[in-house]
């Protein structure tokens, strides 16, 4: 089983969505900011990591996806945000982006999309 962290500073967004998550099969590992995020990937050991981009507490999702991709090199990494992706820095080749709001079904998909993985052979 995929092991998943999501991190989602809104408890109601990142509940629903885990819980869509697990019954796609993904074991999901939850975080409430990047810091809590940092330290889960601390501890190693996930396929993906998907982060919301603005956070409280200092820590984006860009910092997150640079430390999965430093811990992980090839973590399937995807970079949410209600900001169009005109509007944020430049992500870093390895991350996927999906614009808020999304469908569940639209973030599994692209979970699942090996074309959605710039630079990952798959």
């Amino acid at each position: 089983m995929a092991r998943l962290l999501y991190v989602e500073d809104d408890a109601l967004l990142r509940t629903v969505t885990t819980m869509a998550l697990d019954d796609a099969g993904y074991e999901v590992v939850e975080a409430h900011d990047g810091r809590q995020a940092l330290d889960l990937l601390g501890q190693g050991g996930f396929d993906y990591v998907i982060s919301d981009i603005s956070m409280p507490g200092g820590i984006s999702g860009l910092e997150v996806a640079r430390a999965a991709q430093s811990v992980r090199p090839g973590c399937r990494t995807i970079l949410v945000s209600g900001y169009a992706s005109a509007q944020l820095p430049a992500l870093p080749e390895s991350v996927a982006y999906l614009g808020k709001p999304f469908r569940v079904r639209e973030l599994i998909d692209k979970l699942a999309d090996d074309a959605a993985w710039p630079g990952d052979p798959g």
